[in-house]
């Protein structure tokens, strides 16, 4: 698997680090992908929605379901409740990263902050084992504590990205690592493939529903066993606040995040521009995390379709992040992801007019999908790294990744609130195009170099 990577990490040092350590950050990538790749994106949807169903009194297998859940005494449609989880998760992580963040920024020891986060969120992906039969509530409280603490340890792996390059690399650092995400996450759900198409039988729904319990398993399981290798080969990197800092760094935290709060209204433009990231990819992420449903429950497509398709996005993201990468070099990051933008709302309305049973439809889409999808989430990544005030990293990025990977809030209740009200997963896709737009018009209006001098950094030569 290293071989796999290796042309993709022949990138000069950053100041203060070093190739090794730039592979070990990469490679988190590769771990983490797997949960975003295998679980969110193409089975734990499918795969909650048919314990839900079953748990409402349907019938496995059965083409459409009526029936509604209770959880807490609240009537669910059954294909709302994992929408409707996806945006319970993000609520949550809207208190829980930003601490999280100021943490890491007040701690000399953030690999430890990395490793609790991942191996928390992996234990419990490798849990859902256990979600058998109608055990919907068990899988729901699962999938919260694996989407909180994914999202955690995502807030302090993009911490360190500062640190492993100047103004002018950190494109190209943070492609390579979504590259290389796609790579491992593609190559997960490749071994899934072929176990889903080997196992699997036809009419025997329970098989399918047990194959990706099992899929999902693994993701759990990859992740865990791939993050050993950032937490041996990155380096701590503690600003002069966590040098100096004493007592409790939890409390400490939750102090100097009251203070950026209180302080961050001196950064106007750094606030827009995460405005602009937040709604532009909520609709991203949302596309993402319920593709997998929208084809199963509104087109009617065999999971394998599913699978297939996802395994092309992922390896066409590899060379479309790296594309894009070499685009913004040319004609700046903030150009670049404007671009794509234009581009996913060309996605949506596509994806609206695709005709039911007609998988290389789909399969086209997701080819499209998978050439934009790396390149505007790298590259917004490493155009907020030059927005962060130095030293306020982890906080900065504990807002961020409040609408990162798998964490979208408002784009999921849309489609949740349209589907029950119209019982239609068609009108509900539609409702997304809204986040694509605004999100344009958001980013196109910020200055962007004026925006990185007032947080006190030295812009790239091309924006």
């Amino acid at each position: 698997m290293a071989d796999t990577v290796t042309p993709a990490v022949a990138d000069p040092a950053g100041p203060g680090s070093t190739r090794r350590e730039r592979t070990g950050w990469y490679f988190y990538d590769w771990a983490n992908s797997a949960f975003q790749t295998t679980v969110i994106t193409v089975f734990l949807g499918p795969f909650l929605t048919t314990v839900t169903e079953l748990a409402a009194g349907c019938e496995l297998g059965a083409d459409s379901c009526d029936g509604a859940v209770y959880p807490l005494g609240i009537k669910v449609a059954a294909g709302s409740f994992y929408p409707y989880l996806i945006s319970l998760s993000v609520f949550l992580t809207v208190f829980v990263l930003p601490v999280i963040g100021a943490i890491a920024d007040r701690s000399a020891h953030k690999k430890r902050l990395l490793a609790a986060a991942a191996f928390t969120g992996a234990g419990a992906t490798i849990a859902f084992a256990f979600v058998t039969g109608e055990r919907y509530l068990l899988g729901g409280a699962l999938f919260l504590i694996a989407n909180i603490s994914f999202g955690a340890a995502v807030v302090v792996y993009n911490s360190f990205l500062p640190q492993l390059g100047g103004p002018d690399e950190r494109d190209g650092i943070s492609s390579r690592g979504w590259a290389i995400g796609y790579l491992g996450g593609g190559l997960l759900l490749a071994l899934n493939l072929v176990a889903v198409t080997m196992l699997s039988e036809e009419g025997n729904a329970q098989r399918t529903l047990d194959l990706a319990r099992w899929s999902i398993v693994s993701a759990g399981v990859w992740w865990a066993a791939f993050t050993l290798i950032p937490l041996r080969w990155l380096r701590e990197h503690p600003t002069a606040a966590a040098l100096q800092a004493g007592g409790n760094v939890l409390t400490d935290g939750f102090r100097q995040l009251g203070r950026t709060l209180r302080e961050i209204k001196a950064y106007p433009l750094t606030l827009y521009f995460l405005l602009a990231f937040l709604v532009f990819n909520d609709g991203i992420q949302t596309v993402i995390t319920l593709a997998s449903q929208y084809g199963t429950e509104e087109l009617r497509l065999e999971q394998s379709t599913l699978i297939v398709t996802i395994l092309l996005v992922q390896f066409l993201a590899f060379g479309g992040a790296l594309a894009l990468g070499a685009l913004a070099k040319r004609i700046g990051a903030w150009k670049t992801v404007l671009l794509s933008l234009v581009l996913w709302t060309g996605v949506i309305i596509a994806a609206f007019r695709l005709p039911a049973e007609a998988p290389v439809p789909f399969m086209i889409l997701g080819g499209c999908i998978g050439l934009v999808l790396g390149g505007s989430q790298a590259l917004s990544r490493s155009l907020f790294s030059q927005l962060i005030p130095a030293g306020k990293e982890g906080e900065y990025y504990g807002f961020y990744e409040i609408s990162d990977k798998g964490t979208s809030w408002l784009g999921p209740l849309a489609f949740g609130l349209v589907f029950q009200l119209t019982s239609s997963y068609r009108v509900g896709l539609v409702s997304l195009l809204i986040f694509f737009v605004v999100g344009f018009a958001l980013l196109a209006a910020v200055p962007m170099r004026r925006a990185i001098i007032a947080a006190g950094n030295t812009p790239p030569r091309v924006l």
